[in-house]
């Protein structure tokens, strides 16, 4: 039954992320904005690899890092040049850790025992159970950048973690994605200190799987933070885009481009 549950749960990611060409038709349009053939782009949370697929069919190259084996071995099978697959979490520490699995819910698998804790209880995930463990191993950023080199854009969803994954992270990336929640804005607001800590950053969001910004001006940090305050626990999740300002971009790097709304 738990193998059978485990397959329902991958069938049923499939089907969300990949069952539905609308979705790959915006987020292409989003991503052919800032992306140029030759980019090096992580995904952290790869999943199914919706994200990573169409990075990677826009010419980028894609280190894919998801830790639950069954999603690995799925991107594996699908994988091409120009795609590599890490079986390893992202963390603020290279090791171990508990990854908590719902298998028939295995898009919100995660290493976080407190966001579980803080979202659980919310009408979104009452249906939800982290019915598995697995020990993966953990790796951070900054060591990725030294084996594969900077990237032009580092995409990250895993649930609860983003701000780990950020603490891990000792150099400003040009673009940065990350997931937020309005049942658990503090880690969104966490991600948005530790971004401004790092470098000179402006910001927009995205809903849900949406390709369009919601703001026509790039916002800073308060104002950003300011804008999720507002949020309700019955807003639509989204991803927070962070961007260097141009005076803060490496020289000789390319601007992101980045459609307005």
């Amino acid at each position: 039954m738990t193998a059978l549950s485990a397959r329902l749960g991958l069938l049923r990611s499939i089907a969300m992320y990949h069952g539905q060409p609308w979705r790959k038709r915006g987020l292409k349009k989003l991503y052919a904005s800032f992306l140029c053939p030759g980019d090096l782009i992580f995904d952290v949370g790869a999943h199914v690899g919706n994200r990573a697929r169409i990075a990677q069919k826009l010419g980028a190259r894609v280190v894919a890092l998801e830790p639950q084996p069954l999603f690995a071995a799925f991107l594996r099978r699908g994988a091409r040049n120009g795609l590599e697959v890490v079986e390893k979490a992202v963390g603020a520490a290279a090791g171990h850790a508990t990854l908590r699995i719902s298998r028939l819910h295995p898009t919100v698998s995660t290493l976080s025992a407190g966001w579980i804790g803080t979202v659980g209880g919310t009408k979104g995930f009452s249906a939800v159970i982290w019915d598995a463990e697995a020990e993966v191993e953990v790796t951070t950023l900054d060591a990725l950048i030294v084996e594969y080199g900077m990237p032009a854009f580092c995409k990250i969803d895993v649930e609860g973690l983003e701000a780990e994954i950020l603490d891990g992270l000792s150099q400003p990336v040009e673009l940065v994605a990350f997931e937020y929640l309005p049942a658990a804005l503090d880690v969104a607001q966490a991600c948005l200190d530790r971004l401004a800590a790092l470098g000179d950053y402006e910001f927009n969001r995205v809903e849900g799987e949406g390709w369009r910004f919601r703001s026509e001006e790039w916002l800073s940090r308060e104002a950003m933070a300011l804008e999720l305050s507002l949020l309700d626990e019955t807003d639509r999740s989204g991803d927070i885009y962070a961007r260097l300002r141009r005076s803060a971009r490496r020289p000789g790097s390319a601007p992101a481009r980045l459609i307005s709304p």
